[in-house]
């Protein structure tokens, strides 16, 4: 019995790719999140895929906050910078990567409640493609820390 639970846990935390919208070229992979205390900002990334013409990630929304803003880490002075960008390009025939330490969201005004393993939309706004929605899971701290190289 502890097995079939293991093993029905470890397929519900696997993030397969999803389409973004019904005869959209855009998937979206590992959208994950880390909140930490609803009191301060959360942080989102995942991965956009596109099977067609070039796009714009231009904004993003959610109703577990208040704001949700595009940022990206910039290096400067040999000290690392978040700063809010207008959008993060998706090229043709290409990918767009979220991740810790480079291009993410950020989530300001958090309702209180989410922990790891919970999940709540986002919605991406995108010049070409419009809306598209997507579960976040809530990962742990460990899934969310910038890779060192």
């Amino acid at each position: 019995m502890l097995r079939i639970a293991l093993a029905a846990a470890l397929a519900a935390s696997l993030v397969h790719a999803a389409p973004a919208s019904a005869g959209s070229p855009l998937t979206v992979e590992d959208a994950r999140a880390r909140i930490l205390l609803p009191t301060r900002p959360g942080a989102a990334w995942l991965t956009i895929r596109n099977s067609g013409a070039a796009d714009r990630l231009v904004g993003a929304e959610s109703p577990a906050a208040e704001r949700v803003e595009l940022h990206t880490h910039v290096h400067r002075d040999g000290v690392m910078m978040m700063r809010r960008v207008e959008g993060l390009d998706v090229p043709a025939d290409g990918e767009a990567v979220l991740e810790p330490g480079g291009d993410h969201l950020m989530l300001f005004g958090l309702k209180a409640g989410l922990a790891p393993g919970d999940s709540f939309p986002l919605t991406l706004l995108f010049e070409k493609a419009g809306q598209v929605t997507v579960e976040m899971r809530v990962a742990p701290l460990s899934e969310t820390m910038p890779k060192r190289e």
